[in-house]
């Protein structure tokens, strides 16, 4: 790496072969969106513009290959199989079929998506069903948290999503989302009749220490 450690800021489309297959390897072995903070962090003796060059030209680089692609998700970056592959790639992970959302927890799923931070007794009132199961399962996928109370009689926990929801929807952040009806038809449900514009939400309590980890579904104040 001696060349890769002396260079100085390269143009874009000039970075070495050596420092575009260390940041590859780098994006290919993370376990999550890799950053381009981490990646500086990672490659303290690189230039941040050199960095930066060397993601740009992966990415063009992945761009010709019909398997797999470099993308932006969740405010990093991963390689990850193309989408229209991923029938192929189901096939492989076969097992995982029973894992699926059910319609039920992608319609709850998408309120929350759209509506957060948002109570349980509200999601109830947008999908006129009670909820609390559903939210167990987003839960223990770790697609949604618990993100406060809201500060009303009750402090009932406030939900919202996590990273996880944007590595899962490959979105980068919640800017991404698309319409309600184009998720819904993308995913295969009705939205809920109650779902509509992101409305703004007041009253957030912070959590105190540790509460996160409660379980919220069938306790009083969910």
């Amino acid at each position: 790496m001696e060349d890769v450690q002396n260079s100085e800021a390269s143009p874009a489309g000039t970075v070495s072969a050596e420092l575009r297959a260390i940041v590859e390897a780098l994006i290919y072995a993370s376990p999550e969106p890799i950053t381009i903070k981490m990646l500086c962090k990672l490659l303290s003796d690189e230039p941040q513009e050199d960095v930066v060059a060397a993601v740009d030209a992966l990415k063009a680089d992945y761009e010709q290959r019909p398997g797999l692609q470099c993308v932006e998700v969740a405010g990093g970056f991963q390689i990850v199989t193309r989408p229209e592959l991923h029938e192929w790639v189901r096939r492989l992970f076969h097992e995982r079929s029973t894992q699926k959302l059910t319609v039920q927890a992608l319609e709850t799923l998408a309120v929350i998506a759209y509506k957060q931070p948002i109570t349980a007794l509200e999601i109830s009132d947008v999908r006129g069903v009670n909820t609390s199961g559903v939210l167990s399962t987003l839960l223990e996928r770790h697609l949604i948290k618990i993100v406060g109370r809201k500060n009303i009689v009750g402090r009932p926990f406030l939900y919202a999503t996590t990273k996880e929801f944007l590595i899962r929807f490959g979105l980068r952040d919640l800017g991404d989302l698309p319409k309600i009806g184009d998720m819904a038809e993308a995913l295969g449900f009705d939205p809920p009749g109650g779902l509509s514009e992101l409305e703004p939400r007041e009253g957030l309590l912070p959590l105190a220490e540790g509460e996160a980890q409660v379980d919220p579904p069938g306790s009083s104040t969910s």
